[in-house]
Formats: C-alpha cells, sequence, structure tokens
C-alpha cells in the first residue's frame, strides 16, 4: 500500500468510510502504528493491564472484579455488571461520548458501496476500490471476529473568529487517529482484563471495514442524507472508532432514525457533491465535486473549475454539518452542538488563523514545525501551498 493510501480521509464518503488498523493476518495490510504497536505483542498489552489495576489502586480502587458463575462482574455495592456494562463504563472512562456493540456480521450496506464505487464517485481515491472486498465484513480484518465494539468522540468546537481561510473542525487539534487510538487502546486492555484469552483489532478511519456501518448496528447513529452519522440526541459531530474482537458480546439495538423531508445539507453544499437517489433516504456524496475531497485527496493542479469550487476552504469542508438542524442546540435537546472535552482537539493557533500568503511559499521544514501531528500532513506541503495560491486567485 501506498503512503497515499495510508490513511483514510476525514472526508464523509457516499456510503461507510473505510478504515484501517491491526491486522491479525500478513493479508490485510498494515500501516505504520500498527507495525509499532504489534512489536510488543500480547506483553505490550499486559502491560498496559498492570499499569490501568496500578491506576485503579491510586483513585482508591481497591475493589476485586471477580467473575460470577453468569459471566458479570462485581462493582460498587456489590451490584454484578456485565462485561458489556463494564467496557462502556470504561469506554466513557477513557474519554468517549457513546459506546455501543454490534455483532460482527457483514456489512448491511457492502452492494450499495459497491454501486457507489463503480458510478465513480470515490474520485481519485483508488486504494478504495482496491480494497473493496475486505470490506464486506469485519471477520475479514480479523478472523473469528464476533462482535465490534463502536465508539464515538465529540470534536466540535465553537466558530473560529473570522479567518483568511477555513479549516474543518476535525482537523483543528490534534491528528484524530492518534487520539481515538491511544483511547481504545485503553479500552481493549480493560477487555483484555475481563476476558484474558480475547483477540482485538483497533480501527480509527483508516482500515478496509464500512465503519459507519457498524456504528449504525452499535446504537451510536443513524445515516443523514449528508451522508454522516447522525445521533439524534448529540448530532454528528463525532469521530468514529471500532474495536474488533472474537469475544461474543450481547448486541445493542440499531440506531434509527431519518432526516424527513429536510434537505438542508443538499441545497447549501456549493458544488452540488450530495446527490439524492430515488431507492434510498441517503444521498451519495460525489467526491469528484467535494470540497474535502479537493482539498485533501485530489493530487496534482487544479483545473480553473475546481478551483472555483474551494468557496473559502484551505482544507476540508463543514458546510454539510453546520446547516444540519441536529447539529443546533434545542432547550429539548441540551446535548447537541456541546464543545468537546477532550484537550488534543483543541484548536491549534496556526490552524485556524492560516496566514494565506505565507502558505504559498510553504516549505517542507515550515509544514512539519506548524502540522505535525494533525491531520493537515494528510493534504502535504505541496497541497497546502497550492490551496492556498488557489484561494489567494479568487479572492
Amino acid at each position: 500500500m501506498s503512503a497515499d493510501e495510508d490513511e483514510s480521509l476525514r472526508v464523509v464518503l457516499g456510503q461507510p468510510k473505510a478504515v484501517r488498523e491491526r491486522s491479525p493476518s500478513d493479508a490485510v495490510p498494515k500501516d505504520r502504528d500498527e507495525h509499532q504497536e504489534e512489536r510488543g505483542g500480547h506483553h505490550a498489552l499486559c502491560a498496559r493491564v498492570a499499569a490501568l489495576r496500578q491506576a485503579d489502586c491510586e483513585h482508591g480502587d481497591h475493589r476485586r472484579r471477580d467473575e460470577s458463575p453468569t459471566g458479570h462482574h462485581k462493582g460498587e455495592g456489590n451490584v454484578f455488571h456485565s462485561i458489556e456494562e463494564r467496557l462502556k463504563q470504561r469506554a466513557r472512562e477513557v474519554g468517549f461520548d457513546l459506546c455501543g456493540i454490534a455483532q460482527a456480521a457483514p456489512a448491511p450496506h457492502y452492494d450499495a458501496y459497491l454501486e457507489w464505487l463503480q458510478n465513480g464517485m470515490h474520485a481519485g481515491m483508488g486504494y478504495l476500490a482496491r480494497q473493496a472486498a475486505l470490506r464486506r465484513s469485519a471477520e475479514a480484518l480479523l478472523p473469528g471476529a464476533r462482535s465490534v465494539i463502536a465508539v464515538a468522540k465529540n470534536y466540535n468546537q465553537p466558530l473560529p473568529p473570522d479567518a483568511e481561510a477555513r479549516v474543518a473542525r476535525y482537523a483543528l487539534g490534534r491528528d484524530y487517529h492518534k487520539v481515538l487510538r491511544r483511547d481504545l487502546r485503553r479500552l481493549a486492555a480493560s477487555l483484555l482484563e475481563l476476558a484474558p484469552k480475547a483477540r482485538t483489532r483497533i480501527c480509527v478511519d483508516s482500515a478496509p471495514i464500512l465503519e459507519r456501518d457498524y456504528a449504525q448496528m452499535a446504537g451510536i447513529g443513524w445515516f443523514g442524507k449528508n451522508t454522516c452519522l447522525i445521533n439524534s440526541k448529540r448530532g454528528s459531530w463525532f469521530f468514529i472508532g471500532l474495536l474488533l474482537t472474537d469475544v461474543a458480546l450481547t448486541p445493542d439495538q440499531p440506531a434509527v432514525g431519518g432526516c424527513g423531508t429536510c434537505r438542508a445539507c443538499i441545497d447549501a453544499c456549493p458544488t452540488g457533491a450530495l446527490v439524492l437517489r430515488d431507492d434510498s433516504p441517503v444521498a451519495w456524496l460525489d467526491s469528484r465535486r467535494c470540497i474535502s475531497y479537493l482539498t485533501i485527496e485530489h493530487r496534482g493542479a487544479f483545473t480553473a473549475e475546481q478551483e472555483r469550487r474551494l468557496n473559502g476552504w484551505l482544507f476540508g469542508c463543514d458546510v454539510c454539518q453546520e446547516v444540519c438542524p441536529f447539529n443546533h442546540r434545542r432547550a429539548s435537546q441540551p446535548e447537541r452542538a456541546t464543545p468537546t472535552a477532550e484537550p488534543d482537539f483543541n484548536p491549534r493557533p496556526a490552524i485556524a488563523q492560516p496566514d494565506l500568503a505565507a502558505l504559498t511559499a510553504l516549505s517542507e521544514q515550515e509544514f512539519l514545525a506548524l502540522y505535525a501531528g494533525t491531520a493537515l500532513m494528510r493534504a502535504g506541503a505541496e497541497g497546502i501551498r497550492r490551496n492556498a495560491r488557489a484561494l489567494l486567485r479568487r479572492g
């Protein structure tokens, strides 16, 4: 797999996005983080379990988690909690806002994903087609997988002050791949503590799996017309991560919801990238027209038409989420549009307030100094220079 295939974009594709992480098989692609993680193997994970136990003791949690004959574990006040409840509690403790469980069944939207590819809506992201067969089921990534633990982490930020150009909210702080992997490793360590023989694999938006399908089945959210996963109480400003395991866990109910007659995102998209279909309430996202694709994944120079479409965005685009009613707080829905509690997602000034003139002459060293450890690394120095020049030409 090439470097361009190594990280999948935060562009919201027309069907559940592809993600890639740890693999138990050499037949499945691995990224740099996976190779580093696997060097320590089982011993490293056991060391993390020991650290978690020590942390519990330091915080006054000295109780013994005894397993009952029914597979439940003892919690505070001698109340028995199931392994599922304990994992969800731990997910909250490590910083996730939502957690649910799905069966590792075949992805329900796999055929629709193939149709999306056949219509060429993946644009220049050829790796999405090359890895298509792996996306049919979670078992392709973890043979013997029985459950998928899906988590969500809020990344919403207040709109930054007026800037010369805009960067999508998800990219304002630290690279979300790093943050979610860190927290999912902690959750995996807790699972190993409860089920010592468990096998796991972490997926965060860079492995060939239909991530949103499993998150929907786990009750995290439902598919909106803008192709984002929407939680009725929280909206769509959240990242998704998956923890695959061969442990049989009780699944949650799939999320149910819909946009009704609303078409705010479709009407607001400045490039007409959201394409409604007669046979589905969810639109397709045509990456060839999407600002996020153009500013992040597109390689090479822009055509005049592509340059015209940027609409003030240096990296990514949030329009279809900003206009969504589920991302606006109401008295009856106080959790919508709440700012993230994750410090690593706090905006970096150089990202939130870009200097376009300076970026047009950005050197590789300056690029690294500004953006190392952030999602903007995906575009590369040349991509950022190209985007800045195009925005300046358009005034």
